[in-house]
């Protein structure tokens, strides 16, 4: 069995991008049981799910349904709804979490696939064993397993598909397993329902009070940049495809149902690549892919548990948010000449700058030295989520699907401050 690339769905247009950059499967998930929840775009509803699941399945990829959420009395009584919907629709997996949703799935889906999440936390291999006799098909392992561990899983368990977090952002919770978003938005964010807040991005500063002084406060810190002590590098495991492959791993999944498509598109590309050199017996560009993993968004790169015991080279101290080497300046939307393409502004572009053009198949340097607006004036500035006709100088033979970057490197993931110990 060949290894899955298994890429997020956030929505329509994401979804599409991520087949036709590499994806061999995708998941996705409505907004009552999925931990995601996007608010954005074509975003997948039970009123177009049917319609997601059969537009993956004509573009040659595999659907999943996430239904990966802790649920409550009030959401599982939501569940026999959703099941008679599924029942129509098909997907070729679903992924569920919480056992409560086991038998009412397993007795009224009997021929789709059922996947245990990584939110089950599963470490062992009675723990794979267990769930493969009750019926399921894939354990999606938890993040906390060593190379070693899942090697010695698969040897135990052969007989069942095997999934890892390969590539995207991870919290601070033990297999995502948090309260902090609950007890920090006094119940009303949920992070196990799919409304967390990341309360472990944010910046905190630590004070220390004496209980005979309660009004004197004394703040403790070790620098400036020692303030995100709960914010994790992104998971990159992109190295180490070949040895999980050789482990028994069948699928590597990609976080990032929020992200955009042009993280969606260039994280396909570049996983794709790593697991067809495995297959062709070729050695990958390691350097040149993790390069280019970081032209999206991302708070620097670890690798987890799978290795080392993560310390504190794995967190970023300096910035919450994900940062990306290239700006995702527009898409490519129609060809309206041999020169000509008309084009989705995604960011601010200037007339006469230099360009990146990707495309599944290829990358090109291109200048775009004239832009013009819906009635044909010329333009020197064309603005976020406006339509313009560019002239491509040298333009790509597969224009669809092209997505145009900056090759501007602003805004870049700096190297990460290791802070001592006195402030992990």
């Amino acid at each position: 069995m060949r290894a899955e690339l298994l890429l997020p769905a956030g929505n329509m247009e994401k979804m599409k991008y991520a087949i036709k950059y590499g994806a061999d499967a995708v998941y996705l998930g409505t907004a009552d049981f999925s931990l995601r929840s996007p608010k954005s775009g074509n975003i997948i509803t039970n009123d177009n799910l049917k319609e997601a699941v059969e537009t993956a399945h004509k573009m040659g990829a595999k659907a999943y349904v996430t239904l990966n959420v802790f649920a409550n009395n009030e959401i599982l009584a939501k569940l026999p709804e959703l099941i008679e919907h599924l029942q129509d629709i098909k997907p070729d997996g679903i992924i569920f979490a919480d056992s409560g949703f086991y038998p009412a799935l397993k007795k009224n889906l009997p021929n789709i696939p059922l996947h245990i999440s990584t939110q089950a936390n599963v470490l062992n291999y009675e723990a794979v064993k267990f769930w493969r006799d009750l019926g399921i098909s894939r354990v999606i392992l938890a993040r906390e397993l060593s190379l070693k561990e899942i090697e010695e899983i698969s040897q135990k368990a052969p007989d069942i598909e095997l999934e890892v977090l390969a590539h995207g952002s991870i919290c601070v919770a033990y297999s995502g397993r948090c309260l902090l978003s609950d007890y920090m938005s006094n119940n009303q964010r949920k992070a196990n329902q799919g409304n967390c807040t990341q309360p472990c991005r944010w910046s905190y500063k630590l004070k220390l009070t004496d209980d005979r002084r309660p009004d004197e406060e004394y703040e403790l810190y070790e620098d400036e940049k020692c303030s995100y002590i709960m914010n994790p590098k992104d998971i990159a495991l992109i190295q180490y495809i070949p040895d999980l492959i050789k482990a028994g791993v069948c699928s590597f999944k990609v976080e990032g149902r929020t992200k955009s498509m042009y993280y969606a598109s260039l994280v396909a590309k570049a996983y794709k690549s790593a697991i067809n050199a495995y297959y062709n017996g070729a050695t990958p560009a390691i350097n040149e892919l993790y390069k280019e993993l970081t032209s999206a968004g991302n708070r620097g790169f670890s690798s987890g548990f799978l290795i080392d015991k993560p310390d504190s080279e794995h967190y970023n101290y300096i910035n919450g948010k994900g940062r990306a080497k290239s700006v995702f300046q527009a898409i490519i939307t129609e060809k309206v000449s041999e020169d000509t393409y008309k084009i989705q502004v995604k960011n601010q572009m200037k007339s006469g700058e230099n360009f990146d053009l990707i495309t599944p198949d290829e990358e090109l340097s291109i200048v775009i030295n004239e832009m013009f607006d819906q009635y044909g004036e010329k333009i020197e500035i064309a603005n976020t989520n406006s339509e313009i006709l560019v002239k491509i100088e040298n333009p790509p033979e597969n224009w669809q699907w092209g997505i145009i970057r900056s090759k501007e490197k602003s805004g870049g993931q700096t190297e990460t401050h290791l802070c001592s110990a006195t402030c992990n």
